[in-house]
């Protein structure tokens, strides 16, 4: 005989909680949490971009387009990996933009002993800044938005000092070849941000440092209880920004073919700041979202791209720009508070 098969008893719906409604988990309720906007908007923002592309302009989507677009926002992209982690602290960094200028004012002083020279001693002069960035921030006990605001003004009066206010044009081949070259018939710069993406994302999921980022950002004093050592977990994470920043500066000036410390990386760190945010990562820190943050770049050079393609003024991709800002605050507020 063969036994008849008994359904599981289903179980009555758990109550909501005195003064909570009950949560829906259907899929509409799914578009009402702020959380899934958190983590997927961005990339539902640039699919509705590269829609709205192929649809209404002309020769957007084709091959030539889009390796502009990525050697664009290469630079962004790199800048934006060492913001996540500053910003994974609970900090940030407003001095990039001049770490690039001096990072590229150390470059043609240095070029004449070799390509390898320079770019250490350009890497190095970042590594400086993040090191006095990450020391003011964990020993002196700054804030980190006035502690990196010193060097934001002092970094690129340095690189002017160094430069003598000039603009010096780039001759040397190998350098020049980092800006304008290519592999598979990919552009190298591009190659070089998706590896570093590819390196963070591995930084900050797969090893013990990463780990102790993401744990300093979400309470720094319950990590410090924990024996975690906050302070150098700090000054490391300020450092690989700083020499990131310096990275983006000498691949820029590779690409203009010029060291142009007064305007190279103006307003870079306010583009970096926005790619992490509308990436996803938590402006009060313990999330960092590598892949969101090179999406969120992503976003805002192809929104740029799409308004200046429709004739509209840089001053309506600066305005489109800030609206997305304070939407991806927003979203993060509302998370936050439920």
């Amino acid at each position: 005989m063969t036994q008849a098969a008994v359904s599981p008893p289903v179980e009555p719906a758990q109550p909501a909680e005195p003064g909570k409604p009950a949560r829906s988990t259907g899929p509409l309720a799914r578009l009402r949490d702020p959380a899934w906007y958190q983590e997927y908007g961005v990339y539902v923002a640039v699919a509705v971009v590269l829609l709205f592309n192929a649809l209404f302009t002309d020769h957007f989507m084709t091959a030539d387009n889009f390796r502009t677009q990525l050697v664009q926002v290469a630079p962004i992209v790199i800048v934006a990996l060492g913001m996540a982690l500053v910003i994974g602290t609970e900090g940030v960094d407003l001095s990039v933009g001049s770490t690039m200028a001096l990072a590229a004012a150390f470059l043609p002083l240095y070029l004449g002993y070799g390509l390898v020279p320079a770019l250490v001693v350009s890497l190095l002069a970042g590594a400086v800044v993040g090191a006095v960035n990450g020391t003011l921030v964990s020993l002196i006990g700054l804030q980190p938005i006035v502690a990196t605001l010193a060097l934001f003004v002092g970094g690129r009066g340095l690189a002017l000092v160094m430069a003598d206010g000039q603009l010096k044009q780039i001759v040397n081949p190998d350098l020049l070849s980092l800006g304008t070259g290519s592999f598979l018939g990919v552009p190298l710069v591009v190659w070089i941000a998706g590896v570093l993406a590819v390196a963070v994302a591995f930084l900050v999921q797969r090893t013990t440092f990463g780990r102790q980022i993401v744990a300093v950002g979400g309470n720094r004093s319950a990590a410090a209880l924990a024996g975690l050592p906050v302070k150098r977990v700090l000054i490391g994470v300020y450092v690989l920004c700083g020499v990131l920043a310096a990275l983006a500066g000498v691949l820029a000036t590779a690409r203009l073919t010029a060291s142009d410390p007064s305007s190279l990386g103006t307003l870079m760190e306010l583009s970096a700041i926005t790619a992490v945010v509308v990436g996803g990562t938590p402006l009060n820190g313990g999330s960092i979202r590598v892949l969101g943050t090179v999406a969120g770049a992503l976003l805002m050079q192809l929104l740029r791209a799409t308004l200046v393609k429709h004739d509209l003024p840089d001053s309506t991709a600066q305005i489109a720009q800030a609206a997305i800002i304070i939407a991806a605050v927003y979203v993060a507020r509302e998370r936050r508070s439920r």
